[in-house]
């Protein structure tokens, strides 16, 4: 099961520890991770291996949307800065666009990603 994990500037330390804390999870076998540049790159400094997509204004965001539509991602965690100004919004749009299309599980926030993790965590063996 491929797994994506995003995270805008001013949610990177959340995501970092996000995914600190479900290493458990997020380490088992089966499971695959990919990211954005600077996202991936930071997971990788803690010890996961992350296949890393472009940064998401040079078309990480994009990039990741078309795993979605392919069949290749079945989730995605896209830790969103709410109140933040983006100019790649249109990407970032159509990321969580593509993901309703496909119906693939998306979290924006801590406690939706929580959720998705813990209903996983026992399908993945």
């Amino acid at each position: 099961m491929e797994i994506a994990i995003v995270a805008h500037d001013a949610k990177k330390k959340e995501m970092l520890e996000f995914i600190k804390k479900n290493k458990a999870i997020l380490s088992k076998e089966g499971i695959s991770l990919i990211a954005t540049g600077t996202t991936g790159s930071m997971a990788q400094d803690v010890g996961f291996e992350v296949k890393r997509m472009l940064s998401g204004p040079l078309g990480g965001d994009a990039q990741i949307a078309g795993r979605v539509a392919e069949g290749k991602t079945a989730m995605v965690l896209f830790f969103k800065d709410p109140l933040g100004k983006h100019p790649h919004e249109p990407d970032i749009n159509m990321l969580l666009r593509v993901c309703d299309v496909h119906n693939v599980p998306l979290a924006t926030n801590v406690a939706t990603a929580q959720m998705l993790l813990q209903a996983i965590d026992s399908e993945v063996k």
